[in-house]
């Protein structure tokens, strides 16, 4: 089973906002990354089948898959870690979860499940997905 990341979505609402800037992200590159502080020691554990798990406003709402962890350093010398993702969003069963700094791991007995392809084509908005959520409802 593998091991998981979870880490807030700093300044994005929705889970279609996130997909618009992955999408204008991708525009010319051969990978979509992003760069944290702290590498994750337990990388094996991560690498294959591992996810980052995004918090959005609160709340679990989606998450992408990982196909690397690698080292690199920053301009300031300073070692850092690129996650580098495979080029999808799959939203979970919305779950809330309070603000943290940096990133945590999720173990795999404590995400939550995907949802069906469905959930999203038949058009719930995503605010209702989060009140039914808070009320323990989806």
């Amino acid at each position: 089973m593998p091991l998981h990341i979870l880490k807030l979505c700093v300044g994005v609402s929705e889970i279609d906002e996130l997909e618009s800037w992955v999408k204008d992200c991708r525009k010319g590159l051969d990978t979509l990354n992003h760069v944290t502080r702290m590498f994750p020691r337990r990388k094996d554990e991560i690498v294959p089948g591992g996810s980052l798990y995004w918090v959005i406003r609160g709340m679990v709402l989606c998450r992408q898959p990982i196909a690397a962890l690698e080292s690199v350093t920053g301009a300031d010398g300073i070692e850092r870690c690129r996650i580098v993702f495979k080029p999808q969003i799959i939203p979970v069963r919305p779950i809330p979860k309070r603000a943290f700094q940096g990133w945590r791991y999720l173990e795999e007995a404590d995400c939550p499940p995907d949802l069906p392809k469905s959930a999203k084509a038949e058009g719930m908005p995503e605010k209702m997905r989060r009140d039914l959520a808070e009320l323990g409802l989806l």
